[in-house]
């Protein structure tokens, strides 16, 4: 549950303790360790806004670090006291955040079950997108998801890619219909094995 000090010393290629050298890092209270033998093979797409539809107000950076005015927003006060995080979020600009060590447990999927796993938080990567559920996303949070995606695949043994609604059917709702999943496929050449079933 480190975070390398001072940045990445040169040499040390992509990842430093499952910090991510392309993403600006914001450290998350909310974490633990993965169980032991965690095989990360579950990577979770997952949209949010906060209020929702409201974009670039960094509320979602501080959702994930427990520094969330609760009383700024009346919407706020339905998810007052929340203790979330996810591993990354991407901004409609495509600008790349990290809040978790990737070899960290991030509170991101709740209650899930996905490839015959329950507790999906054990074993997976969570992303967040700045969104709406339903909603379109914009064409450089899928150039920087698509980067991040494939420098996960290097380091980590990710066999599959799932939306939060895909883990937590009835439950989640996101990304939603507005999520290209195609276009991921295509940026990646992943077979369909990778993905969810698509209509």
């Amino acid at each position: 549950m480190t975070l390398p000090e001072a940045g990445l010393p040169p040499g040390t290629g992509l990842w430093q303790h499952g910090w991510y050298r392309h993403a600006r890092a914001m450290v998350s209270p909310n974490v633990n360790q993965r169980p032991a033998g965690a095989k990360i093979d579950l990577v979770v797409i997952h949209s949010i806004s906060l209020p929702p539809g409201k974009f670039g107000n960094g509320n979602v950076q501080r959702l994930f670090t427990n520094q969330l005015d609760w009383d700024a927003h009346p919407y706020f006060q339905g998810i007052r006291g929340l203790e979330v995080s996810a591993h990354f979020f991407i901004t409609r600009t495509g600008a790349l955040w990290q809040f978790v060590g990737c070899d960290d447990r991030a509170w991101h999927a709740g209650h899930s079950a996905y490839r015959e796993r329950s507790q999906c938080n054990d074993d997976s990567i969570g992303i967040e997108l700045e969104g709406l559920e339903g909603s379109i996303f914009e064409a450089p949070q899928y150039e920087t998801l698509a980067s991040l995606c494939a420098a996960l695949m290097q380091a980590y043994p990710v066999a599959h890619i799932a939306g939060h609604e895909h883990i937590s059917p009835g439950r989640k709702l996101d990304p939603g219909p507005g999520f290209d999943w195609r276009l991921l496929q295509d940026s990646l050449a992943l077979p369909n094995r990778y993905l969810p079933r698509l209509a």
